[in-house]
């Protein structure tokens, strides 16, 4: 399996500031950013599978436009999986007919553009000889990270969360953890803002790392614009047996 980065920071600002969406094999989503919108259409066709961690904008953005866009050249629904909580707050506040269209009722219920698919955490997806599973995450919101197999290796995506035992010990399950995708939202100077959103910042990303066992590269994600360099150069201090470094918009992890 492959993973393309379309987008990885943590807002907008410039042509390197795309939000997160990372494009699988050609038909796979995990999120839906801004990033999604620079494909051009005959791979936006191409796309069956959207895996949503939770429903914040900045993961979202580009499922209403994405389904528009290619809706009515597609043979079969386009899916999008989430936690029943994440679907509900999609249908209730996005696809209600006041922010866009209800594209699971179009062109009709029967033959929708749109479907929707209920996960709960630990539940497995398998698609052809490839395997997704949603494991814990801890954020605002009620949200899920996944893990990715190919076979051969995994890759596991942790979406926006705090520090979070039970996800450490999800990720801590996974023997062939190739690549682990982990957020780092704000500097070590806004810990205090980073425990109140449920994001990570250095100190609190050392102490995860500090506790996982398997061997992956791990790459950051989620940084906030303006001061991406910052978390960087402090993740640099940390002297973990794990190595982190940051996810660049355009990157290719092969597992």
């Amino acid at each position: 399996m492959e993973l393309t980065v379309l987008g990885c920071s943590g807002g907008i600002g410039g042509a390197r500031s795309r939000t997160t969406g990372f494009l699988v094999d050609g038909d796979i989503l995990l999120d839906c950013g801004t990033g999604v919108g620079d494909l051009e259409l005959d791979a936006l066709r191409a796309i069956d599978h959207v895996f949503v961690t939770h429903a914040h904008l900045d993961h979202i953005a580009s499922i209403p436009l994405l389904v528009d866009s290619v809706g009515e050249a597609r043979h079969f629904p386009l899916t999008v999986y989430g936690t029943p909580e994440t679907i509900r707050i999609l249908r209730s506040h996005i696809f209600n007919w006041l922010i866009w269209p209800d594209f699971t009722a179009i062109p009709n219920r029967h033959r929708p553009y749109l479907r929707f698919q209920s996960i709960k955490v630990g539940e497995r997806v398998r698609l052809g000889g490839r395997a997704i599973t949603s494991v814990p995450a801890h954020h605002t919101v009620p949200a899920v990270g996944y893990c990715l197999d190919s076979g051969a290796g995994q890759l596991l995506y942790t979406g926006d969360t705090t520090y979070s035992k039970p996800l450490i010990a999800a990720i801590n399950q996974q023997p062939a953890l190739r690549h682990l995708i982990v957020e780092t939202a704000f500097p070590d100077e806004q810990h205090g803002l980073a425990l109140a959103s449920r994001h990570l910042c250095p100190n609190l990303l050392a102490a995860m790392l500090d506790e996982i066992t398997v061997s992956p590269q791990v790459h950051v994600s989620h940084l906030k614009p303006g001061v991406g360099e910052r978390i960087m150069a402090q993740l640099d201090g940390y002297r973990g047996r794990l190595r982190p470094r940051a996810l660049e918009q355009g990157q290719v992890l092969a597992f």
